[in-house]
């Protein structure tokens, strides 16, 4: 349950419009990559994309995750010019089909969310925190939209091996009280945070991470969980990402009661109606 001795931010301006993050959102997650962890979440044709994006907003997602880098563990780095060519046009064919659609830009480069806000898009997704591209920060403080800030310890490519920690929460919650601190001082408004569950973390950090969740509420700042189908599921249960939405929804509940105010998720249908039952319990 959230803490009601701290006074969470539960609003963001995303292009003009002001959304509520008092009740719980649901973003939805397209992959414009061949090689993301989760091969149904893969749409790297533009009519593909398109269809995924309907079927979302017509499911209830009140934000779409767009992003052309795999960031999975060990995935092939690409230009910034490669992920580029997959994503604009993706966004533009969004921002002319469905306008009312808000898009979040999944990437950790400055020059590529910057374009893809210039295109219609309302958010920025950095998975790196700022530290793969020393402009990202003053970036999103130019285009003065909400910036998604993550933790994670080295690059999609070498997390793995940096997924060590004494005291796992402690880490992760210094790392956000100084980035928010950096962001704030450059006059961003609008931070969402998010712990990065399987970003440079062990299943056991995922869930220690999770026994905690509620403690990220003394940062005042709106909580992003995503943990859809991931290792720290379907590793720990034997079984295969396509196998874990139950076990997903499961621990998305859990993350709602602990004060996530957006939930990340491939299957908005079912993230939609977990947000709905809990809601109903308040």
């Amino acid at each position: 349950m959230e803490d009601s001795f701290f006074k969470k931010k539960t609003t963001i301006n995303a292009g003009g419009k002001l959304i509520d993050l008092s009740l719980p959102k649901v973003m939805g997650i397209i992959n414009l990559t061949p090689d993301s962890f989760f091969a149904a979440s893969r749409k790297p044709g533009l009519e593909g994309a398109l269809q995924q994006a309907e079927k979302m907003l017509n499911e209830g997602a009140a934000f779409l995750d767009l992003g052309a880098y795999s960031s999975r563990p060990g995935a092939t780095h690409i230009s910034e010019q490669e992920e580029t060519d997959r994503l604009l046009p993706v966004v533009e064919a969004i921002v002319n089909r469905f306008p009312d659609a808000v898009l979040s830009i999944d990437t950790f480069r400055s020059k590529v969310a910057e374009r893809a806000i210039k295109a219609g898009a309302h958010i920025i997704n950095d998975i790196s925190g700022g530290q793969m591209d020393a402009d990202m920060f003053t970036t999103v403080a130019g285009l003065q939209v909400p910036y998604i800030l993550m933790h994670i310890k080295g690059t999609p490519q070498t997390m793995q091996q940096k997924a060590d920690y004494e005291d796992v929460f402690t880490e992760v919650y210094d790392y956000f009280s100084e980035k928010y601190h950096q962001l704030k001082q450059l006059g961003v408004h609008d931070v969402i945070i998010d712990p990065g569950f399987g970003f440079a973390k062990k299943p056991a950090h995922g869930y220690a991470l999770m026994k905690r969740l509620q403690d990220f509420n003394m940062l005042q700042l709106p909580l992003l969980v995503g943990i859809s189908r991931k290792k720290m599921i379907y590793g720990t249960l034997d079984i295969s990402p396509d196998e874990a939405l139950n076990a997903t929804t499961a621990l998305n509940t859990i993350a709602l009661m602990k004060g996530a105010n957006i939930l990340r998720v491939h299957d908005v249908k079912e993230a939609v109606e977990a947000v709905k039952v809990w809601g109903m319990c308040q």
